[in-house]
């Protein structure tokens, strides 16, 4: 939703103001899928859209960019992240067909759950009815493998675009690297950069976060990131 929306305002929500499609450094074989998500945040295209990739394969940024995008095109937009749906209820997705825009992260996680799937089986159905609005649904496994026991569902998920996020190779996750840290006014020479990929673990969620902690540093102390820096910093 937007900042005032009392539907976004009621969840532990908060999305990034740095995870953008500007900020997103695309593997190679995901510009059609970065092109379709613009296309649909700005109101064209598929109505419906299936993501699929690993646990911190950058589905999240992707979501929020998504949001980002509707919301600077003046569009309403809603990020919702399925890893909390014990803390919140089903009827949370009642009039969301309304909106211009429905990001749902991770839904493997309500699999298995009849209230939940009961609940999304129908909003599919309004997003579909209502004609306006686009629908953004992640997991980390293809349609058939995250467990969804309600094969309307199934079926309604099926409908839609069908994109796998494809890995990045590590000269792709430097390069990612180093934009962040460019967007931060701090440069990443590419032998501390490859120094965090030998000895970090690779996915972009941790090395991101590795990032934040070296810039604050950097910061702090009034140095240039070096081995020897990173290496005091983060104690390694």
């Amino acid at each position: 939703m937007t900042q005032n929306s009392p539907i976004q305002l009621s969840l532990p929500v908060h999305l990034p103001d740095d995870e953008t499609f500007n900020s997103y450094y695309p593997a190679a074989g995901n510009d059609e899928l970065i092109q379709t998500l613009q296309i649909s945040a700005a109101g064209k295209g598929a109505h419906t859209i299936y993501l699929w990739g690993p646990v911190k394969s950058g589905r999240t940024h992707l979501l929020h960019a998504a949001c980002a995008y509707a919301n600077d095109q003046d569009r309403r937009s809603f990020y919702l992240p399925m890893g909390i749906h014990a803390s919140i209820s089903p009827a949370l997705l009642e009039g969301l067909e309304q909106l211009d825009l429905i990001c749902i992260d991770d839904v493997d996680a309500i699999a298995g759950h009849p209230l939940w799937e009961e609940a999304l089986f129908d909003l599919y159905n309004r997003v579909t009815e209502h004609g306006r609005c686009s629908l953004v649904v992640s997991a980390a496994k293809p349609i058939s493998d995250i467990g969804i026991l309600l094969p309307d569902l199934l079926s309604r998920m099926q409908w839609g675009v069908n994109y796998q996020l494809q890995p990045m190779a590590d000269d792709e996750k430097l390069a990612a690297l180093q934009r962040r840290s460019a967007m931060r006014g701090l440069h990443l020479p590419d032998d501390v950069g490859r120094f965090l990929l030998n000895r970090m673990a690779r996915d972009l969620r941790t090395l991101f976060d590795v990032l934040d902690k070296l810039d604050k540093a950097s910061m702090i102390h009034q140095r240039k990131l070096t081995i020897p820096f990173v290496k005091e910093t983060l104690r390694l």
